[in-house]
């Protein structure tokens, strides 16, 4: 087989001023050198998409006044010259309705989790990408990391044995102050049921739970019994979780998530 020949070409929507986990993405993108940002709709505000793709040395005509506008546009540029996928880094009441677009356009797309706002939305997106034959990436990142690599293998060929006992925590620090009201953009829209769905910090940081517990182990969580809890005033949404899992298998498993506990500033790990 022909080896790849240049860098994988790809486009971003969100991660303008102001956001956080844009920036993430793309230092990730660009770590191993074989792939570079060439085209973006950073924001919904064309000042800001401008200033960012000013930043990252873009040429002025691919940075996009809307996701659609950029859809369409980079659709009909040359084969050797469009995108090959787009990252989608936007809060997630917009994330199937832009995976739509770049998907009915022909495009390959990187999504962050969660994966959409509804669970109607995701079973949507699903059919689509089936029907479509294109790639749909879910960007649960610490899959990528050799000793969860290597501890997935462990399993798989069945060192580790049975599964009796998992244990998964997340523990951040991240909303407990009143950002919203402090102007804090990246907590305004995580702790708004109408821009994050029905979970709080269990979208937030659960998935990369329960995703790490699965993908490790292979053995899916079957039933839970989750204590979702909101400590500060005028929060809807959960800050913190404990939950008891059981496994397909039949093992057991706890959960504990928070983004209110003192101290902890990104504290994933796993006992399976």
């Amino acid at each position: 087989m022909e080896s790849w020949k240049r860098k994988l070409r790809m486009g971003m929507v969100g991660g303008g001023q102001g956001a956080f986990i844009g920036g993430v993405h793309r230092i990730a993108a660009t770590l191993d050198q074989q792939i570079e940002v060439v085209a973006g709709c950073f924001s919904r505000h064309p000042e800001n998409t401008r200033i960012t793709g000013a930043e990252l040395y873009l040429d002025a005509n691919r940075c996009y006044n809307s996701y659609a506008e950029m859809a369409a546009a980079e659709a009909v540029l040359p084969e050797n010259e469009r995108i090959d996928f787009v990252s989608i880094v936007t809060p997630n009441i917009s994330h199937f309705e832009i995976a739509k677009t770049f998907l009915e356009a022909g495009f390959h797309v990187v999504c962050d989790k969660p994966m959409t706002y509804s669970l109607d939305e995701a079973e949507a997106l699903v059919k689509l990408v089936e029907d479509s034959g294109l790639v749909f990436a879910l960007t649960h990142n610490y899959t990528g990391h050799p000793l969860v690599r290597h501890a997935r293998a462990l399993f798989a060929e069945g060192s580790m044995g049975q599964i009796r006992k998992g244990i998964v925590e997340y523990l951040q620090d991240f909303l407990m102050v009143p950002h919203k009201k402090l102007g804090q953009k990246q907590a305004a829209w995580r702790v708004d049921p109408a821009q994050s769905g029905i979970g709080g910090t269990m979208g937030d940081v659960g998935t990369h739970c329960v995703n790490l517990l699965e993908y490790v182990t292979g053995d899916p969580i079957s039933e839970l019994c989750a204590d979702k809890s909101t400590f500060l005033p005028d929060r809807v949404l959960d800050e913190d979780v404990n939950a008891l899992l059981r496994f397909k298998g039949g093992g057991k498993g706890v959960l504990s998530i928070s983004q209110v506990a003192t101290g902890e500033e990104n504290g994933l790990g796993a006992v399976p």
